[in-house]
């Protein structure tokens, strides 16, 4: 065999010894990769927070991008880092976790590495005075509350590192609570009437030889009818509120029209409880029909609805006062907004009533509302009225002094030309609309 033979062999067999080296290293490296934890989508080796800053500033981004609140600790709660949502919770003392729940999470994690979920309860903190006032309430909002619920995952991130990750789901709880209390109401108020009736039939039966007990329980009967049609109407009436879908008609209104349409619809309800209904814009007094250069504010809403919250305002405030009382009805305008005002000086509603009254069958006292009749609903109706029209109700109560709900609409341009012509005929249109939602003479709350 010549020498030039071995070399080219030898060559041959280097080259092909070179490229089964090749093949293996890769597949190692593949199978290499496949075995290590996911490092992302491209299973780069890359830092995680190397971005066009320091490692640190991409940590925190990140840690500000998560949905939750965040606070990093050591297994005795000493806090690392913490985000400033974290603090109004109120269980990170001086730069250490102070809940004993949360420090037991994180004893259990730091002994097994296993990531703990735990709902916890703790206090919420009040305000200044310990006490609250009940300003600033709006409808859909829940008051400060004694107690906070926190749902708290703790896991394990680094060698004595911790991950405090926190959602407040006091909301929540609120609405399931809100929702358990509207099935047993419904279902409640729909037994009572139903079972006096029943009961009231079988009395009549019995007494059938007897005119004046027939007549008597008859009247029960009637009463108790009406008070089952009235529950139904209104149960009618909120779904119709709460129907997206329901064709509104805002126009151009004076709202000393509507507030004047309010209070015709309950002026003999407040007659026959000697109580008197001052209407007033900002502080001028004002009399029962539109006058000429009187101020005015102008919104723009769907007619029947305001009507309908104003009036249940009224008839609330009349219901709830005591007999030979002022019922005040203010209009003002401020800026871009229109406020009418409902005050009163009744009874007024507790602190721990005062972030429910809005939500349905909701009632402060129930023995004083079945007295007078009331469905519970009104409120309900009246935040949905106000919602439709683009605004927002809100309420002020002390016990004992009184209440002041307080309705707030966008305000728009008012013609001077045509304000003296257009508001008598507005205030005549609305009133009817104002009779004929009170043609059941029953409270709103």
């Amino acid at each position: 065999m010549q020498w030039w033979q071995i070399l080219l062999m030898a060559a041959v067999a280097a080259f092909a010894a070179l490229a089964a080296y090749r093949v293996v290293s890769e597949r190692g490296e593949r199978l290499a990769r496949d075995e290590r934890p996911n490092r992302g989508a491209g299973g780069s080796d890359e830092p995680l927070f190397a971005v066009d800053g320091s490692v640190r500033a991409g940590e925190e981004s990140f840690v500000h991008a998560l949905p939750q609140a965040v606070a990093l600790t050591d297994g005795n709660g000493a806090v690392r880092y913490a985000r400033d949502d974290i603090e109004p919770y109120g269980f990170v003392v001086s730069g250490r976790v102070r809940d004993d729940e949360i420090l037991d999470m994180l004893t259990q994690v730091e002994h097994d590495g296993v990531t703990r979920e735990r709902e916890i309860r703790i206090a919420a903190a009040r305000d200044a005075e310990g006490l609250h006032s009940g300003r600033g309430v709006r409808a859909g909002q829940v008051a400060p509350a004694n107690e906070r619920y926190l749902s708290v995952r703790v896991s394990r991130i680094g060698d004595d590192l911790y991950a405090l990750l926190v959602v407040d789901v006091s909301e929540r709880r609120h609405f399931e609570e809100m929702r358990r209390n509207f099935t047993t109401n419904v279902a409640h108020e729909l037994k009572t009437p139903t079972g006096a009736i029943a009961l009231l039939a079988e009395t009549i039966t019995d007494a059938a030889d007897d005119p004046d007990a027939v007549r008597y329980f008859s009247g029960r009967v009637s009463k108790e009818s009406a008070r089952l049609t009235e529950l139904v109407r209104r149960l009618i009436d909120l779904q119709k509120m709460q129907d997206a879908g329901r064709t509104l008609e805002p126009k151009r209104l004076s709202a000393l029209a509507v507030a004047r349409a309010a209070i015709d619809a309950n002026r003999v309800q407040a007659g026959q409880r000697h109580i008197d209904i001052v209407l007033s814009f900002g502080g001028t007094v004002l009399g029962a029909e539109p006058t000429e250069g009187e101020p005015d504010a102008w919104i723009e809403c769907d007619e029947s609805a305001i009507v309908t919250a104003v009036k249940n305002l009224v008839e609330n405030a009349i219901h709830y006062s005591p007999e030979r009382t002022t019922v005040r009805v203010v209009v003002d305008e401020d800026g871009d907004d229109v406020r009418i005002r409902v005050i009163d000086q009744g009874i007024g509603i507790p602190e721990s009533a005062i972030g429910h009254i809005f939500e349905r069958f909701y009632r402060v006292d129930p023995a004083r509302s079945r007295q007078t009749g009331g469905s519970g609903l009104g409120l309900a109706i009246t935040k949905h009225c106000v919602e439709d029209c683009g605004g927002t109700i809100s309420v002020w109560s002390h016990e004992s002094e009184g209440s002041t709900f307080t309705i707030e609409l966008p305000a728009v341009a008012g013609d001077p030309a045509t304000a003296q012509t257009t508001q008598p005929a507005q205030t005549t249109q609305v009133a009817h609309i104002a009779q004929a939602s009170a043609q059941a003479v029953q409270p709103a709350e």
